[in-house]
């Protein structure tokens, strides 16, 4: 349900730590992305050939973590982060968080 990068989620109550989960994807850009990110590269500003394939990337990796917070019972993720890295001509990134198992807090009672 929820994918945070809070230590909480407002309005709900931690019951359960279920640990860390994370999700990976590693990376090759092709010739063809190299070679027109180089060319737009010369006139400076953003990369779209790079945001894209980043973008796709952080996307795979969160879908990947949320899949092994569910599997250990999780619906929530709290403390979710992103890390990057590079091997020659692959990058990887990584989503990474704490599974947990949240529940709403009981609405305040209202005087009549």
């Amino acid at each position: 349900m929820f994918i945070v990068t809070t230590n909480d989620v407002p309005g709900f109550r931690i019951t359960q730590v279920l640990g860390e989960v994370m999700g990976l994807t590693v990376r090759a850009t092709s010739y063809g992305q190299n070679f027109s990110a180089g060319y737009n590269a010369l006139a400076g500003g953003e990369v779209p050939q790079f945001s894209q394939v980043m973008f796709e990337s952080r996307t795979e990796a969160t879908g990947r973590m949320w899949g092994d917070a569910v599997a250990r019972g999780a619906n929530a993720v709290i403390a979710a982060r992103f890390d990057t890295g590079s091997i020659s001509d692959f990058f990887e990134v990584c989503a990474y968080g704490t599974a947990v198992v949240v529940e709403p807090l009981a609405p305040a009672s209202v005087p009549e």
